[in-house]
């Protein structure tokens, strides 16, 4: 079957449903085989349908398709037989076990025996692996729970649960369409069509002549005809960009024009009908002319509409920042909502934690490599080393962030949190201004624009150029990519005031309209992304806010407020889908989007310049506003106020900032190549006198080794001193300071060896030093929607009927001697798993039956991982130092690798370097190459000469979420290592008092590392490895006689960046969490001595301890 085929059944499948035809929907899903109903499936076991249960099921895949088919019947048909038992209906009982349980016996003879002896009990609950069964209900929704993972895992049936995300009503929509197209090309369209039927093509029939027509009004808009009682009717035309975008292709065949209204299909131009300018002013009342046949229903009609009031506006001061040159462009990081990047008219970029009005990155233009830099930007770099910011703006994501300058040039920074930039790529993109910058998150891509007229498409990853669009007459001012229905585009101004619309291609633009009074033109959409609005400037000085109908190219609305001759050009934001912002007349102006007239006005407490810089967060909570002396204030609502830190809560002390360790030491990059050293003095030494501008005049700053105020510094007044904020270490000792959970546990407490979240985040899995396994998982409630782990909800500690099968083979072990290891598949599915014996498969869907063992000892295994791109191969890391290549399925050693002197400790993956890294208790790092399995590179840490390592210490490695920087910890310290050439670029060396490092974990964006030590304190360290969170034992542990327990393992929870668990050695699992007014363990420390992390790699003189 055809994508589009499958596409076509999905609308019909929609349609039925929103119609309410239940059985023939379910009968259509059963027949086409490609949309698997998990919430009927369970309903109809609720229901204990079992009939209809079996039916839909076998419709996707039969018993003996795999082994989880086999499982999945298996699983019903012993429900259905221990519920017709229950019920002592025995002779249906023996036609089920005859029947449907028979079958099974091929494969598990001794099971289909125990299930026929249950016929002679007269309760099974007799049977001790069936005592705890409860009633049919509770029983159903047990088995539901596995069926549910099975059918998930199961290979022919994981791509068929998903629904494609629709908009409502999309088949009428699609009509509807069609129907307005057929009549836009009627030779003589009709003001009110007559649609009696869609068997055949819509044509108006030719008007008959009256000397009365030439009087008659046109109408506006068409009477929705054939409307559904169950509908809400609609006046407004559903089509809209995404619909005329689809059929691009079409836009440029080779096709005879006719004039537009009086054509037919076959000689009609595409290109006329679909862009011919509108000019501004034209409404909506005139050219939209929708045919409701099949009237739609949309979210947005709902009258349940979330309303807000003015006090939700960002109107309240809590900010006023300095940057130390005029600002151009600003951007709020998408999920770290107080983190805003600022550009510069010098060509300046800056980071900012708003909340605690700290900057934590500074850095000025330089290009980067101008070997590689085309001769006219090497010649324009001759005259003037400069260049102005354009444009900042963070990716969808917040892993990247791009910078557009004033002289041909791109930047694109990795952020890998707090104060960590680093440089990524440099695009010599166009010839002249580049004016702006986007990012195409369905693509993968940066998007820019300049003054050589030209939209150019690059990868983000690898700076590779895949489309340059060509069109306008005048330079490009600016681009606004979107996706509507699975098709991205692109929308782009001149500063002509054209508007242009471009799919991923280099066939042209598709459409051309005029902006409102031929503009120097931005666009924007509103957060849900339903809605566009357009805000510019004209040579004039006038300026236009509007809403614009996508489907038609046209003014939907003009905002009334902006001034007839604004100064600059006006820019503006939205937030909230309900607010619109601009600067203009020395003031910010607000909107509501549904409302042409002025909301409301604010003036920041004064000094903003007539046209101010604006930008909202994305929660629409704060709003940065640049100020007329080269600083932006921070505007914050009632609700944000409340998470702002109070100002002036800490003196600033200036002994900490010197200009010569600013000059020492680079403001930012902790992998910037040596072709911009010099850059980093003299961003080091703008930093520097930025900062001096906050401190009193009576406090001088060491310059060359002579005391001296700086040139120009103007002395503070107090209230000014209380900008300025020290930042102080996060120190949690107090129960009530944080959020733990020890998890429920009555089986024996041993200290905790292993510990893991399952990749959805609703489970642990622990294994302890006995060999024993325990698992704990959330289950659905209105606590806990998606079941993840959580503080707020006891989980249940799931076992098995026999707990035997949730333990390691320990025949002719020594548990004193043995390290324990496990490894869970990718689909939460297996478990592979050892005690210093045979290594099990465990199945985890079928709590933890032992599937095989194998490879006994010697020698045994000390730390294994998953393959990550085949679950069939697991990587196993020896006590005899060897690494083993294995194949569960064949049961075969595929290779043995060799580097280490002492156990494997440590195995990690790298799928975007292709390689893994091995540690061993040699205290040595191994790179191997996944294709050959040769060793690249191998290295021994730098152990801290103060402190000896035991002569077995065990070393772990964990990549950052970027796959290339690598976490090693050791007992003595940690380190990130680049992982191709192991070289070391951070290291950190805990403070005597807390003992040895236990464990160290990434948190799972990368952000975080939670270290655990031996005296029960856990730390919270930066990306950078900077410490900003210390967490006191008396915080989670009660107080006890007894030794103190403290953790041995740390986990991270796979998608909560603030959620992490700890294995103890008292046996006990603790989950840890933020309160929740505070939503994080601290904030990053300030850059030392004003300056960022150094860019240099780690010598000897790292090995000092971090302060």
């Amino acid at each position: 079957m055809s994508s589009l085929s499958q596409e076509l059944i999905f609308l019909i499948l929609q349609f039925l449903d929103e119609e309410n035809y239940k059985e023939t929907a379910h009968n259509l899903e059963k027949e086409s085989g490609i949309f698997f109903n998990v919430k009927y499936f369970e309903d109809s076991v609720n229901n204990g349908d079992w009939d209809e249960v079996e039916k839909y099921l076998s419709a996707f895949t039969k018993m003996n398709d795999n082994r989880y088919s086999m499982k999945i019947f298996f699983e019903i048909s012993k429900q259905k037989y221990l519920e017709t038992l229950d019920r002592h209906d025995l002779a249906k009982a023996a036609e089920i076990l005859l029947k449907d349980l028979k079958p099974f016996s091929t494969f598990n003879e001794d099971l289909f025996k125990d299930m026929t002896l249950l016929l002679a009990l007269g309760n099974f609950r007799e049977n001790r692996q069936l005592s705890a069964y409860g009633d049919a209900k509770s029983a159903r929704a047990a088995m539901l729970t596995e069926v549910t993972k099975l059918i998930e895992a199961n290979p022919l049936l994981h791509d068929k649960l998903q629904f494609p995300r629709l908009n409502n009503s999309r088949l009428r929509t699609l009509i509807n369409q069609s129907l307005n197209w057929q009549h836009e090309l009627c030779k003589h369209p009709k003001p009110n069509p007559d649609i009696k039927t869609l068997f055949m093509d819509h044509s108006c029939p030719e008007p008959t002549v009256s000397p009365l027509m030439n009087s008659m009004p046109e109408i506006a808009s068409f009477a929705p005809l054939g409307a559904h009682g169950k509908f809400q009717g609609t006046s407004a035309l559903t089509a809209y960009l995404g619909g005329w975008m689809a059929n691009a292709s079409f836009l440029h065949q080779d096709v005879s024009a006719g004039p537009v209204g009086t054509s037919t299909l076959n000689n009609a131009d595409p290109e006329n009908v679909l862009t011919r300018s509108r000019p501004f002013g034209t409404s909506d009342e005139v050219h939209n002319r929708p045919i409701n046949v099949l009237p739609v229903r949309y979210p947005t009609q709902s009258p349940a509409h979330t309303m807000y009031s003015t006090d939700d506006l960002p109107k309240m001061v809590v900010a006023n920042l300095n940057q130390g040159s005029v600002i151009k462009s600003m951007d709020f990081h998408p999920v770290e909502h107080n983190l805003l990047l600022v550009g510069t008219e010098i060509g300046d970029i800056a980071l900012w934690e708003v909340g605690s009005r700290e900057r934590l990155v500074l850095r000025n233009f330089r290009v980067w490599d101008i070997a590689k830099c085309s001769v006219v930007l090497q010649a324009a770099l001759a005259n003037e080393h400069t260049a102005s910011v354009n444009r900042v703006m963070w990716s969808p994501d917040g892993n990247l962030f791009g910078v557009a300058y004033s002289k041909h040039i791109v930047h694109l920074y990795t952020f890998h949190g707090s104060d960590d930039i680093r440089n990524h790529l440099e695009i010599d993109a166009h010839t002249g201004n580049v004016n702006d910058l986007a990012f195409s998150q369905p693509k993968k891509c940066i998007i820019t624009c300049g003054e050589d007229k030209t939209i150019k498409v690059w990868d983000a990853a690898t700076g590779y150029k895949k489309y340059t669009m060509e069109g306008h007459l005048f330079p490009v001012y600016s681009v606004c990519p979107h996706n509507r229905e699975n098709i991205q585009f692109i929308l782009s101004t001149g500063t002509d005031g054209k508007i242009k619309a471009w799919l991923y291609d280099n066939f042209g633009s598709r459409v051309d309209y005029d902006a409102p009074g031929h503009t120097c033109t931005t666009m924007a959409y509103s957060s849900d992304g339903m809605r566009l609005f357009s805000c510019g400037t004209s040579k004039e000085g006038e300026s236009y806010i509007a809403e614009w109908n996508e489907s038609e190219g046209i003014v939907k609305r003009t905002y009334h407020g902006l001034a007839k001759k604004s100064v600059g050009i006006v820019q503006f934001d939205t937030a909230r889908n309900k607010f619109l912002a601009a600067g203009d007349e020395f003031v910010i102006k607000f909107w509501d989007m549904d409302d042409v007239n002025l909301l409301t006005t604010s003036n920041a407490e004064g000094g903003l310049p007539a046209s101010p810089c604006l930008r909202f967060n994305k929660e629409g909570k704060l709003l940065a506003v640049s100020t007329s002396e080269n600083g932006f204030k921070i505007l914050a609502n009632a609700e944000a106020v409340r998470r702002f830190h109070p100002i002036g809560s800490h003196a600033f002390d200036p002994s900490r900032i010197t200009a010569k360790t600013a000059a020492k030491t680079p403001i930012i990059g902790t992998y910037a190549t040596s072709s911009s050293a010099a850059a980093n003095v003299g961003v080091a030494d703008r930093n520097a006198q930025a900062m001096a501008m906050m401190v009193p005049v009576s406090k001088e700053i060491l310059i060359n080794g002579e005391n001296r105020p700086f040139p120009g510094m103007k002395p503070r007044t107090v209230n000014e001193l209380e900008q300025s904020k020290i930042w102080k270490l996060s120190e949690i000792a107090e129960p009530s300071e944080l959020h733990s959970l020890r998890l429920p546990d009555n089986l024996q407490s041993v200290r905790v060896a292993r510990l893991i979240y399952t990749n959805s985040g609703q489970a642990i899995l622990a294994l302890c030093y006995n060999a024993v396994h325990k698992f704990w998982k959330w289950t659905k409630n209105g606590q806990t929607p998606t079941r993840k782990a959580t503080t707020s909800v006891l989980p249940h500690l799931w076992q098995p009927s026999s707990t035997i099968s949730m333990t390691n083979d320990i025949s002719d072990t020594n548990l004193e001697d043995a390290v324990p290891c496990f490894a869970l598949s990718k689909n939460d599915s297996y478990v592979v798993s050892t005690s210093g014996g045979k290594i099990s498969l465990f199945n985890v869907v079928m709590l933890f039956e032992v599937v095989t063992s194998f490879l006994p000892p010697p020698p045994a295994a000390t730390f294994i991982a998953f393959h990550p791109q085949d679950n069939n191969i697991i990587v196993i890391g020896m006590e005899d130092s060897s690494i083993q290549i294995y194949n569960i399925r064949t049961y075969e050693v595929k290779r043995k690798l060799r580097g280490h002197h002492r156990m494997v400790t440590g195995l990690a993956f790298s799928t975007v370097l292709n390689i893994l890294v091995s540690s061993g208790a040699d205290a040595q790092l191994c790179v191997w190459n996944l294709d050959g399995w040769k060793k690249q590179a191998c290295k021994f840490l730098q152990i801290p000469s103060e402190r000896m390592p035991a002569p077995v210490a065990q070393t772990r490695v964990q990549f950052h979420q970027n796959q290339v920087h690598v976490l090693v910890a050791h007992k003595t310290h940690l380190a990130i290592y680049e992982a191709v050439k192991l070289e070391c670029l951070k290291k950190w060396v805990p403070g005597e008092r807390s003992g040895s490092i236990t464990d160290a974990a990434y948190s799972c964006d990368s952000r975080s590392v939670y270290v655990g030590f031996e005296d029960g304190s856990i730390n919270v360290l930066t990306a950078t490895l900077k410490l900003k969170c210390r967490i006191d034992p008396n915080a989670y542990l009660p107080s006890s006689p007894c030794p103190r327990a403290y953790p041995l393992v740390i986990a991270a929870h796979p998608s909560l960046p603030n959620q992490f668990a700890l294995g103890l050695t008292d046996g006990g699992v603790h989950v840890l969490e933020p309160l929740k007014t505070v939503g994080k363990w601290g904030t990053s420390p300030p850059p030392e001595n004003g300056a960022g992390p150094s860019t240099a790699p780690v010598a000897a003189a790292s090995d000092q301890p971090s302060k």
